[in-house]
């Protein structure tokens, strides 16, 4: 049955979700083209596109991977910018989205712009629409998505839909259930077999973190950092500062403006978590180190939970609107949203 993404997606409940955008009949449309080598072409214009977005809407990327026939995307709202921002630059990112037009359908002289501007905060109702829009994940996939379809349909000179229906989104709920959906997402190149380890996985959130580490010439950090090593975990986790991605390590009490995902758990940190996982996800098994062992202790969790909640993510298709490590969260979120129970992605119920 559908429900209504009003219903799906609340603030009060939580700030992060995961999305599923699937193509129309599976087909392997970011795919296509990869004789003539424009296979890339697509799903780099998706890499591209999310990061134009980031710097418009209050709502962050956490995570993405871009497959043949499916994007992935970890999402979190963060409606606290956007009700800081003033009324002229909501108008102003409004119209980074839709560059307004004059009657021949060019984009408008920029003194003809800046009049329009004024006209716009004048309009205290389509400010709060607006404002409320650019912090929506249906407004953010929408312009994701819409842009695409029209490019791909004028390219191809056809008419219909790119994608299957609307998105799928689950509500994310507690840490743990947070690190096992960005793992999921960045080892899913890794679990079709189309790559071998994390970092070759093209179009991810996990190679785009190493790729800006070698950029900028701290590899090296960012390896020690995965072996424990204190100043290499410090100089990883500052290269994030420079990355459009929202940080893994939530440093604001440190040295960083930036919110991340997790105070106290580094890049290094989930580096090792998500080689760990992979290796399981290839070979069935994984040894665990201390560093690793450590990791799960810090997360009140055990490398067996871990590896259960992994197997089940990754088992085949997604079923349930909610995902949780803990029966407390469910009940937490239940009782926000006005239910009784919740059903949880990974089995157990509020």
């Amino acid at each position: 049955m559908t429900v209504a993404r009003s219903q799906l997606v609340d603030v009060n409940v939580t700030r992060w979700y995961h999305t599923i955008s699937r193509c129309a009949r599976r087909a392997r449309l970011f795919g296509e083209g990869e004789a003539t080598g424009q296979e890339g072409d697509r799903k780099a214009w998706i890499e591209r596109r999310l990061q134009e977005l980031d710097n418009i809407f209050a709502v962050s990327t956490g995570g993405f991977a871009v497959l043949d026939n499916h994007l992935h995307l970890l999402l979190r709202i963060d409606g606290d910018a956007s009700a800081q921002w003033s009324d002229e630059e909501v108008v102003r990112r409004w119209f980074k989205l839709y560059p307004p037009r004059g009657n021949d359908r060019q984009p408008l002289a920029a003194a003809k712009v800046d009049d329009l501007v004024g006209q716009r905060v004048q309009d205290v109702k389509w400010i709060a629409m607006t404002r409320g829009r650019l912090s929506s994940i249906s407004w953010f996939m929408k312009c994701l998505k819409e842009p695409l379809s029209r490019m791909v349909n004028k390219q191809e000179n056809c008419t219909g839909s790119f994608f299957e229906g609307r998105f799928k989104s689950i509500a994310i709920l507690d840490d743990e259930a947070l690190l096992s959906v960005a793992a999921y997402i960045d080892l899913n190149l890794v679990a079709a077999g189309i790559a071998a380890t994390p970092e070759q996985s093209p179009h991810t959130s996990v190679k785009a973190r190493v790729d800006n580490a070698v950029a900028q010439d701290r590899l090296a950090d960012l390896q020690a950092a995965q072996h424990g090593s204190v100043a290499g975990s410090q100089a990883a986790s500052q290269l994030e500062d420079s990355l459009w991605l929202i940080p893994i390590e939530d440093r604001r009490q440190l040295d960083s403006s930036r919110e991340g995902m997790l105070a106290g758990f580094t890049l290094g940190n989930y580096l090792l978590l998500v080689e760990h996982t992979g290796r399981l996800l290839r070979e069935g098994k994984a040894s665990i180190s201390p560093e690793l062992a450590g990791i799960f202790e810090r997360l009140g969790s055990t490398a067996e939970a871990w590896q259960a909640r992994m197997q089940r993510l990754g088992g085949g298709r997604l079923l349930g609107r909610f995902l949780a490590s803990s029966r407390s969260a469910l009940r937490s979120a239940a009782s926000k949203l006005g239910v009784h129970h919740l059903a949880n992605l990974c089995g157990c119920s509020a």
